[in-house]
């Protein structure tokens, strides 16, 4: 590749995760040169502590789940599950993450032939000239200038500041997946995501868990998926305690365990566990980039601050992924990347479109949505109608013998336009991928109500509930929908 006239590349990336192996795939691909700088494990979050290694730990405990739990589901089926040996199954997800991070990451550079650097980086020079400080892993100084830079560093988790939690010895959702032995108990601060996936997996490896949630489970999502998972998780033994603000916390020098006092419900409660799990949420990684000195904002969590064609207050720097402050999926990453490189090259002048964006919770029934909540709807002028459709009506739910949940559906009043599709349930993920495209042609109930659907499929409650706009899907055969 040459090289650009008046710098060492076209495009330096700080980071390796997602976004930054989106941008530099697709610059590659348009002829231009790349070097990526990377401080600590090439991957970045998603494969390393994130998206691989959490689903793959999810995954284990519900096998050990179902088999706790077949003979009460499926007559004549008896099954039973061991103590978790957690250094093994530690074990086993180290494997596949080396593995892929290896195979997708690792092994992608000598095929695209992009420089990498391992060592920190941090911005110098001015707003019309910036220029890469880059240090690398053996002391080594350099100075690396390009027409374009990426900043894709990512998140970390945060916690606020609070007298006494060090002294915990709390984890993270990070640092909860690298633990040898299964918890007694444990006590998770939040209601997120990550705190529902990380609650329900310890559940499931033994742990007796309970959790403090300052207003209620998945607070961004229709009220239904709150009500649906918190049964859930009642079932399975996992206390929720909403409305709960931890107030203080240590730990008890004579027994080891963790004590925390909340406020809950107006008044005060303490709780003891062995361990204490903050999911408290993350916050980009932009500490020591010296972005102040190339004209760079930044907003009150550290994040940078993009335009929606990913473009800083710099024209020259771009950033994607976590550390804008954006939603935290790994799609949105990549989209990011690859998105910022065709405008910093391209001049595509490119935006990003949340509108149809969809959401995943890998809890078990999972929670998956796309388009507005029926709150959001009407928050925005629009008036609406809604259904919500019990999984009982669904026949693959019944055959499964799992009815927990439900799919929600959100349209607009008048036109039918279906605006929102909530579900939890089994492969919710997949419904809400339907959902994408269904909002993407802009369809109306009563297109989704009249379409082929293969029986017995999740994706096939979409249609059922399309149908209970008009019809008593009480009343209809399982098998004429």
């Amino acid at each position: 590749m040459a090289v650009p006239q008046g710098f060492d590349f076209d495009l330096a990336i700080i980071g390796s995760g997602a976004g930054a192996f989106a941008a530099a795939i697709r610059a590659t691909n348009l002829g231009k040169s790349v070097v990526m700088i990377e401080r600590s494990t090439l991957g970045g979050t998603c494969v390393n502590t994130g998206c691989v290694p959490s689903k793959a730990l999810l995954a284990a405990a519900e096998a050990r789940h179902v088999a706790l739990d077949a003979g009460g589901r499926f007559p004549g089926i008896t099954a039973s599950a061991d103590t978790v040996d957690m250094p093994a199954l530690i074990a086993g997800k180290r494997a596949l993450v080396e593995g892929m991070r290896s195979e997708k990451y690792v092994d992608l550079i000598a095929d695209y032939g992009w420089d990498l650097r391992q060592g920190t980086a941090s911005f110098a020079g001015t707003p019309e000239e910036p220029a890469l400080e880059v240090t690398t892993s053996d002391g080594v100084p350099e100075s690396v200038t390009a027409a374009h830079y990426l900043v894709a560093t990512g998140s970390a988790p945060w916690t606020p500041p609070m007298p006494g939690l060090r002294e915990t010895d709390y984890v993270t959702s990070t640092t909860a997946m690298e633990l040898e032995e299964v918890p007694e108990s444990l006590l998770v601060v939040g209601g997120g995501y990550v705190a529902m996936e990380q609650a329900q997996l310890f559940a499931r490896l033994g742990s007796k868990v309970t959790m403090l949630v300052r207003s209620r489970l998945a607070s961004a999502e229709e009220p239904e998926v709150s009500l649906a998972l918190m049964s859930v998780f009642a079932d399975e033994g996992i206390r929720v305690l909403r409305r709960a603000t931890l107030s203080s916390v240590n730990r008890d020098p004579a027994t080891g365990r963790v004590r925390a006092v909340a406020d809950v419900a107006g008044g005060q409660e303490e709780f003891q566990a062995e361990r204490l799990l903050m999911a408290t949420g993350r916050r980009a990684i932009t500490d020591g980039l010296n972005l102040d000195a190339v004209g760079v904002k930044t907003g009150d969590r550290g994040e940078v601050l993009v335009q929606k064609t990913m473009g800083s207050t710099n024209p020259r720097i771009w950033a994607a992924g976590d550390v804008t402050g954006h939603r935290e999926f790994v799609y949105v990453a990549s989209a990011h990347g690859a998105l910022a490189v065709e405008n910093a090259f391209n001049g595509a002048a490119r935006e990003v479109d949340y509108r149809h964006l969809p959401r995943v919770a890998f809890t078990s029934p999972s929670m998956a949505a796309v388009g507005l909540t029926d709150e959001q709807a009407n928050g925005g002028g629009i008036s609406c109608e809604c259904r919500v459709l019990p999984l009982e009506y669904v026949p693959r739910a019944l055959v499964n013998r799992d009815t927990r949940g439900f799919i929600k559906l959100v349209a607009e009043n008048g036109t039918g336009k279906i605006l929102g599709l909530t579900a939890v349930g089994k492969e919710a993920g997949d419904i809400a991928a339907a959902g994408v495209y269904i909002l993407a042609a802009g369809m109306t109930v009563e297109q989704v109500a009249n379409l082929w659907s293969p029986y017995l499929t999740m994706a096939e409650g979409i249609k059922i509930a399309a149908q209970s706009y008009t019809t008593d899907i009480s009343r209809l055969s399982c098998c004429a929908t």
